[in-house]
């Protein structure tokens, strides 16, 4: 047993476990937290409901006790665009918090997490790493892609169709038949977007089942898997190994590996370094860089590819077979293990079924992998821009500045036609510690892409992007407005210049000018109370994970 009781403590929980029906015998068993984010505003996490009380009883039949422990679920769908938002990414840190929280005070022997969404499963990992007790994850699957005449859409096309009825190019009826299809059954949303890429990240650290990151959801297959998840934690318990025995450095330079070859979110170059520091290991913005230019994409599903979504993916092979393909070229450390067994034994298992939608590291779609970590004047630490989902003839970009000190501000303008083709859009101070909780300018993007200007304008924020996001669309300025970063002192006018390939983000303004406008400068204060005062207070930059838990 991992946990060390003594007499006295011991009978005094037991006393409680009685309270609610537990037996003498089943309290001598080691107690398992099913560590779950089911909840009723969540499709992503909606469908554990279906699989929970068989995952309990497959533990219970391994000889352990598993007690249900409810933490936050969030979906940052449900809040895009509203001042709810601001709460998504310091949700993370909240739901690590939680996980060590019940782990520790429970003395639990061992964990299984279940959770499906862009900052729950990496927030689940922080608090696993963190208590390193035993523990594995298992993932809610994605779901069903929708369908508006004859063509495929997803959550995202509701933005942009937004956008286009505003600006009167389809009518108000075909606008509410978008929303109303866009999410036809529970799951995940089926795009490559940061709740896939964290999946993702799940499976190859080595905490979920085989295939778990790429399943339909609700499904004989998915449902098999919460099984496997149930036997193996028990058999971990049992071993007592826990999961810094086994995740190495080499799991998490696997992520950043997979991450660039399927174009994942540029939430990724937050949350990876979230996870890891727990760990013990830091990775930086160049870090990316560094592996964005050594793995090609070879796997594009939506916004990176117009059509093709996780259900294509899955059919071709899903995970597994972008993990032969860079086996294959000697682009990843197939050595690696993980809690259900190496890389090379997911590698043996798994079967490239369509190069089209995987192609061969030989054959890639391009030749640098999916996200660029671009520096210069306004972001002298650091800028993100998801690589694969800006088209060619927008890697290099040059125009005049348009600042805005929020994303309402910049929205507003581009539905009322005052920001136009050419325009470099500054949002400014929605960063971690400007807004504070750095929120998505995704809505900006869309109604961007729903005018059909997606390569015709550019922006540049201190806030950060849904995995969804297309365009040509910078953030995480690093340091950002509210620290003082240059980007605080651009003004309307300035000249921005963008070269992706060359890794440029800069603007025609001399040390010395910026200097002569940084000379009495406060920062814009936005009202914050409560966690998210205490976010901003805490909290490091973008470039450093934008976590509270990074000494």
């Amino acid at each position: 047993m991992i946990r060390q009781w003594n007499e006295e403590s011991l009978d005094h929980r037991n006393a409680l476990l009685y309270a609610m029906g537990i037996s003498e015998e089943d309290a001598k068993r080691p107690i398992i937290g099913v560590i779950n984010s089911w909840n009723e505003m969540n499709p992503g996490h909606f469908p554990f409901k279906d699989v929970v009380e068989a995952i309990k009883k497959e533990i219970y039949d391994g000889g352990c006790l598993a007690l249900e422990l409810p933490v936050s679920g969030i979906c940052d769908g449900i809040c895009s665009n509203t001042p709810g938002d601001r709460y998504t990414l310091p949700a993370r840190d909240m739901v690590s918090t939680e996980v060590e929280t019940l782990a520790e005070l429970n003395m639990l022997e061992g964990i299984i997490l279940l959770g499906s969404c862009d900052k729950v499963v990496p927030g689940m990992i922080m608090g696993a790493l963190r208590v390193n007790i035993p523990a594995v994850m298992f993932t809610g699957g994605f779901m069903a892609p929708g369908e508006h005449n004859g063509k495929m859409i997803t959550l995202t096309h509701t933005k942009q169709a937004y956008a286009a009825y505003i600006a009167g190019d389809i009518a108000a009826k075909d606008y509410k038949d978008i929303v109303r299809k866009a999410c036809p059954t529970p799951g995940a949303c089926p795009f490559m977007g940061t709740a896939n890429t964290m999946c993702a990240a799940a499976e190859i650290l080595g905490l979920s089942p085989h295939g778990n990151a790429s399943v339909r959801s609700q499904t004989r297959e998915w449902q098999e898997m919460g099984l496997m998840a149930a036997r193996k934690i028990v058999e971990l318990v049992k071993k007592e190994i826990r999961p810094l025995d086994i995740i190495k450095w080499e799991n998490f330079e696997n992520v950043v590996r997979y991450m660039m070859a399927t174009g994942g979110s540029t939430n990724s170059i937050l949350h990876i370094p979230a996870m890891a520091k727990q760990a013990g290991y830091e990775i930086t913005p160049e870090f990316f860089d560094r592996i964005s230019r050594e793995v090609p994409v070879i796997s594009t599903i939506y916004p990176n590819h117009p059509s093709y979504t996780m259900a294509d993916f899955s059919a071709a092979g899903g995970l597994g077979a972008v993990l032969s393909e860079l086996a294959a070229a000697g682009k990843i450390n197939a050595e690696a293990k993980g809690m259900f067994g190496s890389l090379a034994d997911k590698i043996a298992l798994s079967t490239n079924k369509n190069r089209r939608v995987i192609r061969p590291v030989a054959d890639p779609i391009q030749e640098q992998g999916g996200l660029a970590v671009l520096s210069g004047n306004i972001a002298t630490d650091s800028a993100i821009v998801k690589f694969s989902a800006v088209a060619k003839e927008a890697w290099k970009f040059k125009g005049p500045a348009k600042v805005y000190d929020s994303q309402d501000d910049a929205w507003n303008a581009i539905l009322r036609d005052e920001i136009v083709a050419g325009d470099v859009v500054v949002i400014r101070y929605e960063g971690p510690k400007g807004s504070p909780g750095m929120p998505h300018m995704e809505t900006f993007m869309a109604a961007v892409l729903g005018k059909g200007l997606g390569t015709r304008i550019a922006l540049v924020s201190d806030g950060r992007f849904s995995g969804a996001t297309g365009g040509l669309a910078i953030g995480h300025v690093s340091p950002e407005a509210y620290e003082g970063g240059n980007i605080a002192f651009i003004q309307n006018g300035d000249i921005i210049e963008i070269d992706i390939e060359k890794r440029i983000l800069r603007v025609n303004v001399t040390d010395d000018e910026f200097e002569r406008r940084k000379e009495g400068w406060k920062p814009l204060e936005k009202p914050a109370s409560g966690w998210l005062k205490l976010y901003r207070k805490n909290t490091t930059s973008a470039h450093r994970g934008a976590t509270v838990y990074w000494d």
